[in-house]
């Protein structure tokens, strides 16, 4: 994050971070405060280790973090979105895959064991967790978030269950109405991709069983992939952009909800900044700055 891009952050949430001073001491800037919540964010240090950083009790840091994520996801959530339309073309010219909406899946985000949970959190691969379920359009921007379900819960168990399912069972997205393939005269609708743990829906699209494919299934198969991979990709750059979810995240439940709203919105942000640093050439689009994600 450059200078520029955390002033400007910093103008977004300061209104709800700032505190006031009183007659015993003065009040943390909403600086240090985002500074902090960043540093946090982008390593996964523990409490104790950014107490001594910015001299701030230990208890001080953990209401710092829980408020500058609370606020961050409030002041970014509604920023930057698209049109379907819009997400569609990007997806047919990015990935040749059609009437895409997005890409669906879940990632585990590993937490210490939160107390008297018994099992509840552990995950298939024996560590505690809550499940992160993300829509993800072509340029890795997520468009939907759900986060808190139970580790030992499955991608299609956590989708049965979130508002986004029911909210496309009730078609409250404003999801366009089918259309005439490009170049073909054969009508389809618009839809998300997903894996092979997710069900098939008329707006909900997966691959063919991997037993006795014909050539053609094989090829479709193929395209699936090729557009249903930017919902990992998004995962490892919001994963090594913010290392904090290359650790154990040692809080509870309900706060490391508040944590990765925030990162997903930061992450959304600065992914829409360096891409308005893009510039067109006959060639086509070439990265303003090398460190381009």
């Amino acid at each position: 994050m450059t200078a520029e891009e955390f002033e400007f952050v910093l103008s977004k949430v300061a209104p709800l971070i700032t505190k006031t001073h009183t007659k015993l001491r003065r009040a943390i800037t909403a600086k240090e405060r985002l500074a902090l919540t960043l540093r946090f964010l982008a390593t996964g240090e523990s409490f104790s280790s950014l107490s001594f950083q910015f001299r701030i009790g230990e208890s001080t840091v953990s209401m710092i973090v829980s408020q500058t994520c609370e606020a961050l996801h409030r002041t970014l959530c509604d920023e930057y979105l698209k049109e379907w339309l819009d997400i569609a073309e990007e997806f047919l010219q990015k990935w040749q895959f059609p009437h895409c909406l997005g890409a669906i899946d879940g990632k585990h985000i590993t937490i210490q064991p939160p107390a008297h949970s018994g099992s509840t959190f552990r995950n298939y691969k024996g560590r505690f967790s809550v499940v992160l379920m993300a829509v993800v359009d072509a340029s890795y921007q997520f468009k939907y978030v759900s986060v808190g379900a139970q580790g030992r819960a499955s991608d299609a168990g956590v989708f049965a269950e979130s508002d986004f399912k029911q909210a496309l069972d009730r078609n409250l997205l404003s999801i366009p109405a089918a259309k005439l393939l490009p170049g073909s005269d054969m009508e389809a609708p618009f839809v998300f991709l997903g894996d092979d743990a997710y069900p098939l829906r008329s707006d909900l699209m997966k691959p063919f069983s991997f037993r006795q494919m014909d050539h053609a299934q094989r090829v479709f198969n193929y395209r699936l992939s090729r557009g249903r991979r930017v919902v990992e990709n998004g995962f490892g750059i919001l994963a090594n952009r913010w290392r904090v979810f290359l650790s154990t995240i040692m809080l509870n439940p309900d706060k490391v909800q508040k944590v990765v709203l925030a990162c997903v919105c930061l992450h959304n942000y600065l992914n829409e900044d360096k891409l308005k640093k893009y510039f067109v050439t006959p060639a086509g689009q070439v990265p303003w700055q090398d460190n381009f994600i």
